[in-house]
């Protein structure tokens, strides 16, 4: 849901009635509202909830200038610092404002998340969940030029998305991307490789090393995307072990030996501290999304059974959440 426009409803005509009708709700659905004690009123009130945006930092200056190119008032939000609320019918997509980077398109409630996770300059911060990338080019802001940033996904096509990101927003030069399943992730930040590597002389001899990082890529690496590609299999899940699609220069990785940062951690004496926050924002059912549940209405209702409802998918859903709890408590103890 973060960082891109939804699906909306067209701007009433002057004169015309700014009530939408309620959502035309499936059966299967209302079932399931009443099972679980849920007025299905809510799911008609989408057309009163504003949207949200997250102001980039150094950006207040400006915001005379954003309202004219968004055609719109922001409406600052008290609780909640740089966001700003705006009509629900607004796109920002194509404004100047969102292609120049002033602007970030992000939920209140993503942006809670990051709030209470209270980032302090210098922490060493772990997203498992990471694409699309709002969330982590939040943190990247609250770091600025401090700390470092591990943003991990399991789809490699979404978090290319996330470098995507923060190349717009020039927030990289202190970030890696891994892709891998976060619920088995287990390496260490920066600081603690330089740790274990105290006392190691010589890196180019003992193995190769990271350069700074360029989009080129290699003969190999094309040829890996060409096979890729003819078989469908550009959108696979994470491999067995991570892969490391993006690093900033600022990351702590150039000059260091791809061996000892790119191995996992290890409980010994050499593990002496691991990441300072941690957030893990895994996958949920979206039937408490009013907005996600409205795009059903564009997407086609028979596909909600499958995506939503489906009793096999919650069931996988809480075994895919249990062990993040799990990692969660293990970074905590690092």
């Amino acid at each position: 849901m973060e960082d891109m426009d939804r699906a909306e409803g067209s701007v009433p005509e002057p004169g015309e009635d700014k009530q939408e009708a309620p959502l035309p709700l499936p059966p299967a659905f209302l079932e399931f509202l009443s099972e679980n004690g849920l007025d299905p009123a809510v799911y008609s009130t989408a057309a009163t909830i504003p949207r949200y945006i997250r102001l980039k930092p150094g950006m207040e200056s400006q915001i005379a200038e954003i309202e004219g190119e968004l055609k719109c008032g922001l409406e600052k939000v008290s609780w909640l610092p740089g966001f700003y609320t705006i009509p629900p019918q607004v796109q920002i997509a194509g404004t100047k404002a969102y292609q120049q980077g002033k602007i970030y398109g992000i939920d209140a409630a993503s942006g809670a998340a990051i709030l209470a996770l209270d980032v302090r300059p210098g922490d060493h911060v772990l997203d498992l969940c990471a694409a699309p990338g709002a969330k982590l080019c939040m943190l990247a802001d609250m770091l600025g030029s401090t700390g470092s940033l591990t943003g991990v996904d399991v789809a490699k096509h979404r978090l290319s998305a996330c470098r995507t990101m923060l190349q717009k927003y020039s927030l990289g030069d202190r970030t890696r991307l891994f892709v891998a399943d976060g619920t088995s992730f287990s390496i260490l930040p920066v600081n603690s490789n330089l740790r274990r590597m105290e006392g190691l002389t010589d890196l180019e001899e003992n193995g190769s090393t990271f350069s700074e990082w360029t989009s080129r890529r290699t003969w190999k690496d094309r040829q890996k995307a060409k096979k890729a590609n003819a078989t469908g299999s550009q959108h696979l899940l994470a491999p067995s072990e991570p892969e490391l699609i993006y690093y900033g220069k600022h990351s702590g990785l150039v000059g260091l030996r791809k061996s000892d940062v790119l191995c996992p951690a290890v409980n010994d004496e050499t593990c002496t501290s691991g990441y300072d926050k941690v957030l893990v924002d895994a996958e949920c059912t979206h039937d408490g999304s009013i907005k996600h549940i409205q795009k059903f209405e564009f997407w086609g209702w028979k596909t909600l059974d499958r995506r939503v409802l489906d009793a096999e998918r919650t069931d996988n859903l809480l075994q895919l959440q249990v062990p993040f709890s799990l990692i969660l408590a293990w970074w905590a103890g690092t």
